[in-house]
């Protein structure tokens, strides 16, 4: 399928329940690492061409934390957990175990993205098990990389590292819900399948 519009509404429930999986998946995986109750709101998923990623996201001068991996296989795509950096930082302090509020701006950085990349690559890796209990295929992923930027400074990115092997790209936005955080978190996961990817996971998925 080379159009979007070619999709039908039995193949968008079926990308939208790997969605949902994901979702659940996350929220139980962070909470673990968190020690808090994490709930995430009803994920909305939707199939959109990669260069309109940033049109369903918000505004491109918006200010994001991105964690990237990528995994090969019976199913190969990359995968970005994209929030607000404000409140990536929220969400990255949770499991700092010191205060590093005296701390240089380049070290309070380097602190925060570690703890980033291993909160995204637990969300990203809850939304492969989630295809992995599905389909029973094996998904190893890359080490995650961060990267802070405007929205559209990070989606012209993506676009030309991954606009050459694949064209669309799966979006599940949902809100985080953390205990004893009076802040609600955004976040949304973006999977951009290689080309034949998508049409593979269906097949499996039995819609195709």
């Amino acid at each position: 399928m080379d159009n979007i519009s070619e999709y039908t509404n039995i193949h968008m429930d079926a990308i939208r329940e790997v969605g949902n999986i994901g979702t659940g998946n996350a929220a139980t995986a962070l909470s673990r690492l968190l020690g808090r109750v994490v709930d995430m709101d009803v994920p909305v998923a939707e199939l959109v061409p990669i260069y309109e990623v940033a049109d369903h996201y918000g505004s491109p001068e918006t200010h994001v934390c991105a964690v990237l991996v990528r995994t090969e296989g019976e199913f190969s795509c990359s995968l970005i957990f994209m929030i607000d950096e404000e409140k990536a930082d929220l969400l990255a302090d949770l499991v700092i175990p010191m205060d590093i509020s005296g701390m240089d701006a380049e070290s309070r950085l380097q602190i925060r993205d570690s703890a980033l990349s291993e909160q995204g690559n637990i969300i990203l890796g809850a939304f492969l098990n989630a295809l992995a209990q599905i389909t029973g295929w094996v998904l190893p992923t890359t080490t995650p990389a961060v990267a802070r930027d405007m929205l559209g400074s990070i989606m012209d990115l993506v676009a030309s590292m991954f606009g050459v092997i694949g064209d669309s790209a799966m979006l599940v936005k949902t809100s985080l819900h953390i205990k004893e955080l009076d802040e609600e978190l955004g976040g949304t996961v973006i999977m951009i399948p290689d080309p034949g990817s998508l049409e593979t996971l269906l097949a499996k998925l039995g819609v195709l």
